[in-house]
């Protein structure tokens, strides 16, 4: 569903006269129907890449192939979740939720997309908070209504940036819950950047580990072994549950600085970042 092929991103230094490598030479796929996510440190370029994905920024070089098309500007097929719910604040959550369905069927008629909206709020269980705006809403509610904005225009691919980095850990973990949710029932293709390393365990079928910014690489890219069943509950009882985590944290603590001086050996091959999988001893 996404092949992203030799992606580079450059920004001007300010004196103009030359320009920092933000992140490069990256390749990796995500597969129709898989939940990937992104770990990097920040000014590793995560947020750039997602608007990459997005078709809100343009690479410097390498290409995005997204179901099939090069991706050269924002698609209804690509819905995306911000970190900040970025609700129209004059509008009700119902008419926020349905100012994105008239733009993907701009023929139905009112019926059909209110009926269709409240489908989607009732899913991420707004149902009584239609007409109420975002004043009126609390944080968890407001990014509720961003998810079911996303969804109801029904993307062929979702891109979230770190959606619940502001929630408190009750709505957090909500929320994570109700995403799994849909996307297990829905099949939908989902990539994901987030700095939390549960939230990526519980989450994403694999995850790719970006070294530190400037001049980031894919590092590896971790396949999830846990489950599908797995809950927050319960998923910390699996064997490589441990093993996993204690990975993504050498990555994060150490092995995220020292690899990019790894990067000019002769071993490291970009087009084939290595696939890990830690178990239990």
């Amino acid at each position: 569903m996404i092949s992203i092929e030799g992606l580079k991103r450059s920004f001007p230094t300010p004196d103009g006269k030359s320009e920092t490598e933000i992140f490069g030479d990256v390749w990796f796929k995500v597969a129709e129907g898989e939940f990937v996510t992104l770990i990097g440190h920040s000014g590793c370029g995560k947020t750039t890449l997602l608007n990459i994905l997005a078709g809100l920024d343009t690479a410097t070089d390498g290409v995005i192939i997204a179901d099939g098309h090069e991706i050269i500007g924002p698609s209804l097929d690509r819905a995306v979740v911000f970190q900040t719910h970025a609700l129209l604040p004059w509008m009700t959550a119902m008419e926020n939720i349905a100012f994105a369905v008239k733009s993907r069927w701009p023929d139905w008629s009112k019926e059909k997309i209110r009926e269709h909206c409240q489908k989607y709020l009732d899913l991420v269980h707004l149902t009584g908070s239609e007409d109420k705006k975002p004043s009126q809403l609390s944080g968890g509610m407001k990014q509720r209504v961003g998810i079911a904005r996303a969804f109801s225009i029904e993307p062929k691919i979702l891109l979230m940036d770190e959606p619940f980095s502001a929630l408190d850990a009750l709505t957090r973990g909500s929320l994570q819950d109700e995403l799994l949710s849909i996307c297990r029932s829905t099949g939908q293709t989902v990539f994901m950047i987030t700095h939390d390393i549960d939230e990526a365990l519980l989450l994403a079928d694999r995850v790719v580990l970006m070294t530190n910014g400037p001049q980031a690489r894919v590092c590896e890219i971790l396949e999830n072994t846990l489950p599908k069943t797995r809950t927050r509950s319960d998923m910390h009882t699996h064997d490589n549950y441990y093993p996993m985590r204690n990975h993504l944290i050498e990555f994060l603590v150490n092995r995220s600085k020292q690899f990019k001086e790894e990067i000019s050996s002769s071993s490291y091959n970009p087009k084939a970042p290595p696939v890990v999988r830690p178990s239990a001893q």
